[in-house]
């Protein structure tokens, strides 16, 4: 794996780059709170228990309004996860399927252990958050595909029948690697979906949703990104189901005002390509985010993750500036998502004299060690 360094950076690249970072990472975790209190529902029992025209905006879950569940959990995961391999890179190891696992793994630990274990130096300052050390509904595939050191890979994946969407959810910050050609976007991307979710659905899925957002966070149009993806895919094995489910959603724009039953047609029955295709539609279509979202979790499927996979697109497309300021005042963990945006926009931009060969910032070090 490569990647483009030594880019120049202007002022302004890097204040419009700093506002699609945060606004990915802000718009998952709306998407997400905003679909999370209807998860487990049908768009019929939606209506039934918040009027004819469903969610319009946040509601508790999990005792609060803005709670996030588990894919944004591993969205944060992921940015570390990439700042990590970034930060080790200087030592020679560069294998960021394996700084993406250990980030995984250091999740799993959350959703297992009842707070922070001081004693564990390595771990960084992510995994000190406290409020992420709530269990929020993560699925079957997650906890058993990270439930030991072995790393699932493309030649032997975990869960190989799991073509769910929890892989792609996570997959927008491999997409804000914007001086990555895109095709190292998607093999990434591939690679790591591959660790829990083992059906090429599930994580050609992933490869396609974080190339998307790569295209975006690059100033591409939605379109121009969907129709790079569409080529990227043609040349793997299995990627039928995703580039159809992908030109349906491209077709469906031209199918009148959208609605509900349009989602639900894209989601079909859950798998990642459906959720992917769906929040692509949603996004093409939306008046603003406010409307896109809400369009994505009123329906049938799994509400969370078409709020967070659309929540991304809108966030990489328009920047934090886009998102609704009260949704974003309840969101749960704001302070954190900001805080890591920003060290990731950071890290992208400047890392070479965060940590490089003229020199390097303790400070950050301790934030990202180059251990474990």
């Amino acid at each position: 794996m490569g990647a483009t360094a030594g880019a120049v950076w202007g002022r302004t690249e890097q204040q419009d780059f700093r506002s699609r970072v945060r606004g990915t990472l802000l718009g998952v975790a709306v998407g997400d709170a905003l679909g999370a209190p209807v998860d487990a529902l049908d768009l019929e029992a939606i209506r039934a228990a918040h009027g004819p025209e469903g969610v319009l905006g946040p509601l508790p879950a999990y005792g609060r309004r803005g709670a996030v569940t588990h894919l944004t959990q591993l969205t944060l995961f992921s940015t570390d996860g990439l700042i990590r391999a970034q930060v080790r890179r200087d030592t020679g190891a560069w294998h960021p399927p394996t700084d993406l696992h250990r980030a995984y793994r250091r999740w799993a630990a959350t959703q297992r252990d009842w707070g922070p274990d001081e004693r564990r130096k390595d771990d960084g300052w992510l995994a000190r958050e406290e409020w992420l050390y709530a269990r929020r509904a993560p699925s079957r595939a997650l906890l058993l595909g990270l439930g030991d050191d072995t790393m699932g890979t493309l030649d032997a994946p975990k869960n190989p029948g799991e073509a769910g969407p929890e892989a792609a959810a996570r997959s927008a910050p491999f997409g804000l690697l914007v001086g990555w050609e895109p095709e190292l976007v998607v093999q990434l991307a591939v690679e790591c979906a591959a660790q829990t979710h083992g059906h090429p659905t599930g994580y050609l899925a992933a490869g396609a949703y974080a190339v998307i957002v790569h295209g975006l966070a690059r100033g591409e149009s939605l379109d121009g990104a969907v129709q790079r993806a569409l080529a990227l895919l043609a040349a793997r094995p299995g990627h039928q189901p995703v580039s159809d489910a992908l030109q349906r959603a491209l077709g469906a724009v031209r199918q009148g005002m959208p609605t509900p039953v349009r989602v639900a047609e894209l989601t079909g029955e859950g798998a990642a390509q459906g959720l992917v295709a769906a929040a692509v539609y949603c996004a093409l279509v939306a008046e603003d985010v406010r409307h896109g979202l809400c369009l994505a979790v009123n329906q049938d499927g799994p509400s969370a993750a078409a709020g967070a996979l659309t929540g991304g697109l809108l966030g990489a497309l328009h920047g934090e500036t886009a998102l609704p300021p009260a949704w974003l005042a309840e969101l749960e963990g704001r302070p954190t998502i900001l805080e890591l945006a920003d060290d990731f926009a950071m890290e992208m931009t400047q890392g070479p004299a965060l940590h490089g060969p003229a020199g390097s910032s303790p400070a950050w070090l301790a934030r990202y060690p180059r251990g474990a």
